[in-house]
């Protein structure tokens, strides 16, 4: 391997050491760490001629890891990628084998042509000058070309430069210990100054964009200003310092200077039409006006309604009010108050005509509107001259109308204040509606989620259940999660929990839809697994019926839904669980151990093509079981297994109520409004016993009918049921005659008591579904299953791997 020249016994007088000037020794390197260029201050430097390092791997240089004869090309990992500046100490290796710790700056450059190479430089500091820091910030300060100043915390001057006191025609001591509208009376300085008080409160940065009149002018000047906070060794605010400087411009182009201050204050930043025409005021006062009051029309408008209100009297809310003086006449106009404005006033006027207008307080209209309104007598005793009125309109409706006015400064309105206040409205009419549209929307949507979800969960003999839904505290708006109960056959009963993407009216629609087909679905005793597989399928044709593209089609339609679905059967004491991306259910049993059901997680609804696993698990008699949505488990401030922990915990504590349960966990997990929706679903489990349920194996011999219903009247006699033994003698008749003659053996008869139903059950090896026909009137069958369906207050048939089962469920209540 080729090795740089060394010569230990040398000892260059070019490092600097013996003093001189400071110089910058400077190297060029390619993208793989070649010495393209070598300058000969970095000879002067290193000792290394251009000849001897020009060509050669920079990582050479390098002190660390270079030894003679030893591969260092892995030391080349110090020019970094993917950045296009560095900077940091190496210690390089001089000519003479000395080690010298230096301080690099390597700037990535990219020529024209596409080449890109790495500059690099360092400095070499000359002798010790004679020290001038002091004196160099005094000189800084002093002579600062920008207008410079220094207020302490109680916003009074401490300091002020040569600039400042040119600006403002007073000398540093005139002014000290003055605030800056005592320095310079004008709405400028009371705005300056409430910006300074927010650097002190807040330790923020702010900005001021404003035309003055400096004393002794006859126009006004461009200003732009920075205000910054002064901290001391520990952090702490202790002065605020600003500095301005003379900004391009003429009072021509005002209003595009200013409107650019006030994109920054920020008009329609929230969903609140009151906060929207807060911020407008404040945008306004001291900007362009000394009082401004934000009026909304009462009532608002209806979409279906006319654009503009009529000339007549208008009833308006005042709903935001701002004045430079605090205390005045003006500034105590009742926020949240009503007000009507008389006929052909000029804010009736303006309203009318959807523009706005300028008035002098001697115009005749004003003079009319003042004499016949007493809600207008602010205008007279604040001395007001000059009155500005501009209309709130978006989307083509009028929703109500701003009042500016003057009366500090002397200026009235110009075209260019007009225009500029027309702006400020238009943005806030924009946010006002957008608001009330949001709002009208969030109603909507929560009114149609409710009506979704179950109004009221089913006193089941097989589960105590409870429930909680708490909808997302975001302007996002309301999601699409949802829950339900539903009964099935055989004394079972389904919790379903999903999780529609999205927020918003299409979310809870698409919930509605899901919902609804999970319902039918069950209906017919689908397994977990194939009933997910049938909503996977549902979910793909409907998001494309939905005719879009996108992401948003895709939330529509209800892709990437979410869902667990369980099954609990009391008699066996066993869960069936499927789901689709959906949290897993939480399980206590009854000793009080916690756990998550180990389920297979499955894909999220509506990506097709992926199968569904399902599990069983014998759950105990007297466990809980909780279900939930991911908003659950997903608040801010701590992660998943935290969250996991704290449900686990107040599930597990003894309590008098499942709802006390369901209080419980929230409490424990949410601590503000959640971020995402949130369903909570709570069931304690219970069983039916030997004595509730009896089960007979019969031969496939017509004989045994008659047997069959002997066997159920002494079971219902024994159950106290004799009142019901006649329909259950022909239910059981009809069903087990229909197994005899159409199904297969091993035929089985079930019956099921529990407090208010009784359920016959009748089991065959055979598949096929009976089906009800209407018989003629010389049939001498077809009548069973119609007969069946009349006697009993509802019937079906289930499918398993092994044949089918059809059940008649009677109500026993008045037995």
């Amino acid at each position: 391997m080729e090795q740089l020249p060394t010569s230990p016994g040398e000892r260059p007088a070019e490092t600097n050491d013996s003093g001189g000037t400071t110089y910058t020794a400077t190297a060029t390197l390619s993208e793989q760490g070649i010495v393209t260029e070598w300058s000969e201050d970095a000879h002067r430097l290193l000792g290394y001629a251009p000849a001897e390092i020009v060509g050669l791997p920079a990582a050479r240089l390098l002190a660390d890891g270079a030894e003679d004869g030893e591969d260092v090309d892995a030391s080349a990992g110090r020019i970094p990628s993917g950045q296009d500046r560095w900077s940091g100490s190496v210690a390089l290796r001089h000519r003479d084998g000395r080690r010298m710790e230096l301080r690099l700056l390597a700037h990535r450059w990219t020529s024209t042509g596409g080449n890109t190479k790495w500059f690099v430089v360092s400095a070499v500091p000359g002798e010790p000058r004679t020290p001038w820091d002091e004196a160099l910030k005094e000189w800084t300060f002093t002579q600062s070309p920008c207008f410079l100043a220094v207020f302490d915390t109680d916003l009074r001057l401490v300091r002020a430069n040569a600039g400042m006191e040119r600006a403002l025609s007073l000398t540093e001591s005139e002014m000290c210990g003055l605030r800056l509208p005592e320095i310079a009376p004008d709405p400028v300085s009371d705005e300056t100054e409430r910006r300074m008080r927010l650097v002190v409160e807040t330790g923020e940065p702010q900005h001021v964009d404003a035309f003055v009149r400096p004393p002794g002018t006859p126009t006004e000047q461009g200003l732009a200003a920075s205000l910054a906070p002064l901290r001391d060794a520990d952090g702490r605010v202790r002065a605020v310092c600003l500095a301005a400087h003379e900004r391009d411009g003429t009072a021509d182009e005002r209003p595009q200077l200013l409107l650019s201050d006030v994109d920054t204050a920020g008009i329609g930043t929230t969903m609140d039409s009151a906060r929207t025409a807060e911020e407008l005021a404040d945008a306004a006062v001291p900007r362009i006006a000394d009082f401004a009051v934000v009026d909304l029309l009462e009532p608002p408008p209806r979409a279906d309604g006319p654009s503009r209100p009529a000339a007549g009297p208008v009833t308006v809310s005042h709903i935001a009010v701002r004045s430079l003086l605090e205390g005045s006449l003006e500034s105590q106009v009742p926020v949240g108050g009503t007000a009507v404005y008389p006929a052909l006033s000029p804010p009736v006027e303006c309203l009318a005509a959807g523009r706005g207008a300028v008035y002098a307080t001697s115009d005749p209209a004003v003079a009319r509107w003042v004499a016949q309104d007493p809600g207008a007598a602010w205008i007279a005793h604040s001395g007001t001259h000059s009155l500005m009125m501009v209309p709130l309109r978006a989307a083509g409706t009028t929703l109500g109308l701003a009042v500016f006015s003057r009366h500090q400064r002397q200026e009235p309105f110009h075209p260019e204040d007009l225009w500029l206040a027309e702006e400020l409205t238009s943005r806030a009419a924009v946010g006002i509606h957008n608001a009330r549209r949001h709002t009208r929307e969030h109603t909507t949507t929560m009114t149609l989620q409710r009506s979704l979800l179950p109004h009221s969960l089913p006193d089941h003999p097989a589960l105590e259940i409870a429930s909680r839904y708490l909808p997302a505290g975001t302007d996002a708006g309301v999601g699409g999660d949802w829950f339900d109960v539903i009964p099935l056959s055989g004394a079972r009963v389904a919790l379903v929990v999903g999780d529609v993407v999205g927020h918003g009216i299409r979310a809870s629609a698409t919930m509605g839809r899901l919902r609804t087909a999970v319902r039918t679905l069950a209906d017919v005793d689908l397994p977990p697994d194939e009933l997910l597989t049938h909503l996977d399928d549902l979910i793909i044709h409907l998001s494309a019926d939905e005719g879009e593209q996108g992401a948003a089609a895709e939330a529509a339609g209800g892709i990437g839904t979410t869902c667990l679905y369980v099954v609990y059967d009391p008699v066996t004491r066993r869960c069936t669980v499927a789901r689709a991306g959906h949290p897993p259910p939480a399980v206590v049993s009854p000793e009080g151990s916690a756990y998550l059901l180990d389920v297979p997680a499955g894909p999220p609804l509506g990506l097709g093509g992926l199968p569904f696993e399902t599990i069983e698990a014998e759950i105990p008699e007297g466990s809980l079981l909780a279900l939930y949505t991911d908003g659950l488990l997903q608040p801010r401030e701590r992660d998943i297994d935290e969250s996991l922990d704290s449900m686990f915990a107040a599930l597990v504590r003894p309590a008098a109520s499942l709802d006390t349960v369901c209080d419980r966990v929230l409490a424990a997990l949410l601590t503000h409004r959640p971020d995402d929706d949130v369903a909570l679903l709570v069931a304690r489990t219970r069983a039916l016993h030997a004595d509730k349920v009896v089960v007979w194996e019969l031969p496939s011999d017509p004989s045994i009918v008659a047997r069959a219903r002997r066997y159920t009247t002494e079971q219902l006699t024994a159950w106290g049921l004799d009142e019901a033994a006649f329909v259950t003698e022909l239910v059981v008749s009809e069903l087990v005659t229909n197994a005899i003659r159409y199904g297969a053996p091993p035929i089985e008869l079930r019956l099921i008591h529990d407090d208010s139903t009784l359920l016959c059950e009748v089991s065959d090896a055979s598949s096929t579904a009976p089906h009800m026909r209407r018989a003629r009137t010389f049939d001498e069958g077809g009548r069973g299953l119609l007969l069946v369906a009349q006697l009993a207050q509802r019937w079906g048939t289930r499918h398993s791997a092994l044949g089918k089962t059809i059940w008649a469920e009677q109500s026993l209540v008045g037995f």
